[in-house]
């Protein structure tokens, strides 16, 4: 991989951990502090998942290995099986969508 896709791969992992709903606002709901139908956390989520699906959408040059490393599904399980967002929720749909695009796209390239 060259510098500048492992430069990307970095920027991108280090922007979805900041918005991450998972470190930051599941600990809440697990503490009962906050529900996980709260709307302030859906929209956190929701601008998270939105993030998430931009950054799949502009990383044409990385390798399907360092697509791996952005695999959202994890991600996606735990904020599903928590109650905060459904698996079948049209955001989730979307980014799992680009994701899979994005694997085929590396595997045509690679």
């Amino acid at each position: 991989m060259s510098e500048s896709n492992e430069q990307y791969l970095q920027q991108a992992i280090s922007t979805l951990a900041q918005s991450d709903p998972i470190t930051k606002l599941l600990n809440e709901v697990k503490l009962r502090r906050m529900q996980p139908t709260d709307v302030g956390l859906r929209a956190i989520t929701e601008s998270w998942l939105g993030t998430y699906r931009q950054i799949l959408q502009k990383a044409h040059a990385l390798d399907h290995g360092s697509l791996l490393k952005l695999d959202p599904s994890p991600r996606l399980d735990v904020l599903s099986e928590a109650g905060v967002i459904p698996s079948d929720h049209a955001a989730v749909v979307a980014l799992r969508t680009v994701y899979q695009q994005a694997l085929t796209d590396a595997k045509k390239h690679g």
